[in-house]
């Protein structure tokens, strides 16, 4: 969702609240509905206070994992670098083969992945270039001291790289069920109910309108925060994008003159070639 479909979201709850309000105030008793306001904003009091810790620790939760969604992906694509840069170390007949499956796989997650991760629909399936490196690592035999080395390095690289995977992948289930949206969304409506009892003929139109579309701009922007949040994956402002990868890509196509040349067996977009 878009800011400017989001600022519409918003004016368009904000305007039915107002308007809710304003019809109600019609046929309102003077002074409001309740006979001892003191008790009435007592009870607005503990449902407020109520909906905003539960949704405090929503938003605390839900920013957690979008963190660790953009970390991940950061962290992903610097491995990737990295294990490049160990690739040149290894053996002769796997350095070329491994150092071209890196750009695969750099591949596969700037234009497959993230199209999938945007649309909800990327599995739990590996990146077939990861195992493809590591079927050509399961052949590799290190003589060298540098090459026992590397091969050793490579491999912890390769934990690291997978784990900070899972991290980019982990955000785009979403951490808030739906059984805790229900929750948020029924506070909501409350806190919306009780406030049109506040309403008051003896009381201008414009206070009015105002103390409930205060409301209805807060409660509308958290909810929608969180949804935000929620769900990383999105090409609007502030979603997202696989620049670290990106970067990554063009840092291995510059490396990659620098060793040689490697030819990556796979298309501008990871598919394999024949």
């Amino acid at each position: 969702m878009s800011l400017v479909w989001a600022g519409l979201l918003v004016a368009a709850v904000t305007a039915v609240a107002i308007t809710a309000m304003l019809l109600v105030r019609r046929t309102a008793p003077e002074g409001s509905y309740f006979e001892d306001g003191d008790r009435a904003a007592g009870v607005f009091g503990v449902l407020a206070t109520g909906f905003a810790v539960l949704i405090g620790f929503v938003v605390f939760l839900a920013f957690e994992s979008f963190e660790t969604s953009r970390t991940g992906a950061e962290d992903e694509a610097r491995i990737v670098a990295q294990q490049f840069e160990t690739a040149q170390f290894l053996p002769a007949g796997a350095r070329k083969r491994v150092s071209g499956d890196l750009v695969c796989y750099a591949r596969i997650v700037v234009h497959q992945e993230w199209p999938k991760l945007e649309s909800g629909t990327l599995d739990d399936a590996l990146n077939p270039w990861a195992a493809a490196m590591f079927r050509t690592m399961r052949t590799v035999e290190p003589r060298l001291p540098s090459e026992q080395t590397a091969y050793d390095k490579w491999f912890d690289e390769r934990s690291d790289r997978e784990s900070a995977r899972a991290d980019r992948t982990h955000g785009a289930e979403g951490v808030i069920p739906v059984e805790l949206w229900i929750v948020l969304f029924l506070s909501a409506a409350t806190i919306f109910g009780f406030m049109l009892l506040f309403a008051d003929s003896a009381e201008r139109a414009f206070v009015q309108a105002t103390m409930i579309g205060g409301v209805a701009v807060v409660i509308c922007s958290t909810l929608l925060l969180l949804w935000f949040l929620d769900n990383p994956y999105h090409r609007s402002a502030g979603g997202l994008r696989p620049r670290a990868m990106e970067r990554t890509l063009v840092l291995l196509q510059e490396e990659a003159r620098t060793a040689g040349g490697v030819a990556p067996p796979c298309d501008a977009v990871g598919n394999a070639r024949g």
